[in-house]
Order: structure tokens, then C-alpha cells, then sequence
């Protein structure tokens, strides 16, 4: 029991000692805040960052870049910001300021990484693949515009693949699209009219293998195509059955073909013997 009590006292002891701790460091920020001595302020705000008090060195620089401006410090102080905000995880905001920098200071010594950290924030940032992806278009541009101006680099390697990786999540973005089509069906729509799901998930699948011709889902999207057009087919007025099913049949055989060892490829079999017996009773 004594060695428990001994324990208590000395976590006790150590909450107090950094409560008073945190207390003084907090009273010392407040007094660098509210000073007009620049100078000071603008160490303190670099000496936090480096720290990793990445808050209160934004905090210090949001004001400094003000006081700061037209003088020797000002592109560093900018640029530190950008950095402070990015480390804090506050990545819409240190895009914008890194994107300050490159508009203030196009040829500034820190221009090349500014433009970088302006993708990367937005990379940051970008959602889960099935949520909207104008930020991700944002960030691809963004990247792009790296490379155009500054084709040698340092950074190149890895600005390179982190377009890899946005137009990856671009590609995920229309292959759910194209899923979610497809398991919806005729479910918002009479086929017998047209204009349902099946033909949304066509149009989706097909626009994504032309804009993304080498993607590692290629297989995916031709595959819904192949079997969008059987479904389609097959709920089909007898005026549009023999033209869409002999259309579904030469899908399957294009699978087939660019696809041979797929796991769908008894399946594209099937529609196709389904697709011959139909177009046969048809035109009988």
C-alpha cells in the first residue's frame, strides 16, 4: 500500500510540474505575441517551428508577414508560414499561402519548393474516391504546372508519382460511378424507353478506357460495358432486341479477345450463346 501512495504522490507531483510548465510557456508565447519588437518575434516564431510548435509559429508569422514585408525577411517568413500550416495539417490554407509565394515571389529562392508544397497540400487533402474529386483535379493541375516550369526538378521523382496516385483516385472515382449505374439497373427508369442506368454505365466506362487507356482497371470498365449492353439487351422492346444483343455479342467477343485469361470469360460465353440464341429466334 505504501509503494501505491509513493506512485500517486509522484504522478500528482508530475501533473503539477507540467501544469506550471505548460502555464509559463503559454504566459512566455503571450508576451512574444503581444511585443512589437519584430526582430524577437520573428526568432521566437522560427524557434517554435523548429520545435515543432507548428500553431504558435503560424500564429506569430500570420502577423509577421505583414511587419515583414519589402524587407530581407519577408520571402522567408511567407514561406515559413506555408511550412508551419502544412505541418499543422492545415493543408487548404498552406496551399493558398505557399500559392501567395509563388505569385509574390515567382523567381524567390524558396519558388521551387513553394510550388511543390502547393500540390502536396492539396494532395493532402484530396477526399476518398468516392466523394466528389475537384480537389484532386486541383492538386493534378497543380503538380503539372510543377513539372512544366520546372522540368529538372529535385523533387520530380516524387511529384511525378504523386500524379500517379491522383489520377489512380480520378479512375477509382468513375469506375464507382459506373458500378453504382450498373447495380441500379432499370431501378430509376423503364427500360422499354431507354435512358436507364445501363446506358449511364456504357457512357461512364467507356469515357474512362478512352481518358484512362493504361489503367490497371481497364479490365474493370470493359467488363461493365460487356455487361451493361447484355442487360440492356435484355430488357429491350422487341423493336431494339436483335440490334442490342447482336451489339452485346461482339462486346463479349471484344473481351474475349483483349482479356482471354479473365475471370469473367465463361461468363462473356454464356452472353454470348444467350446473344446468338435470341438474334436466331428474332430473325426467324
Amino acid at each position: 500500500m505504501q509503494v501505491k501512495r509513493f506512485d500517486m504522490k509522484k504522478i500528482v507531483w508530475m501533473l503539477v510540474a507540467a501544469t506550471l510548465l505548460l502555464s509559463g510557456c503559454a504566459k512566455e508565447f503571450n508576451q512574444v505575441y503581444k511585443s512589437q519588437d519584430y526582430r524577437y518575434k520573428y526568432e521566437y516564431a522560427k524557434e517554435c517551428f523548429a520545435k515543432g510548435k507548428y500553431n504558435r509559429a503560424a500564429l506569430l508569422l500570420q502577423e509577421l508577414i505583414v511587419q515583414e514585408k519589402g524587407t530581407s525577411d519577408a520571402q522567408e517568413s511567407l514561406y515559413l508560414l506555408g511550412l508551419a500550416q502544412y505541418m499543422d495539417k492545415s493543408y487548404e490554407t498552406a496551399a493558398e499561402v505557399f500559392g501567395r509565394y509563388v505569385k509574390s515571389y515567382p523567381r524567390g529562392v524558396y519558388a521551387e519548393m513553394a510550388k511543390f508544397y502547393v500540390g502536396e497540400s492539396l494532395y493532402m487533402c484530396t477526399p476518398e474516391s468516392r466523394l466528389d474529386q475537384s480537389q484532386t483535379i486541383r492538386a493534378i493541375t497543380a503538380f503539372q504546372e510543377y513539372l512544366d516550369i520546372y522540368p529538372e526538378a529535385r523533387l520530380k521523382d516524387k511529384a511525378q508519382h504523386r500524379l500517379f496516385k491522383l489520377q489512380d483516385k480520378l479512375v477509382e472515382k468513375e469506375l464507382y460511378s459506373a458500378r453504382l449505374y450498373y447495380d441500379l439497373g432499370s431501378y430509376f427508369g423503364n427500360c422499354s424507353f431507354g435512358g436507364n442506368n445501363y446506358e449511364a454505365c456504357i457512357v461512364t466506362a467507356q469515357n474512362a478506357l478512352k481518358d484512362y487507356p493504361y489503367s490497371s482497371r481497364r479490365e474493370d470498365f470493359a467488363s461493365l460495358v460487356m455487361k451493361s449492353k447484355f442487360e440492356l439487351a435484355e430488357q429491350s422492346v422487341e423493336a431494339k432486341k436483335l440490334e442490342r444483343y447482336q451489339d452485346a455479342e461482339d462486346e463479349c467477343y471484344g473481351f474475349i479477345n483483349e482479356y482471354p485469361d479473365s475471370k469473367l470469360r465463361n461468363e462473356a460465353e454464356r452472353y454470348i450463346q444467350k446473344c446468338k440464341k435470341v438474334t436466331a429466334t428474332v430473325k426467324d
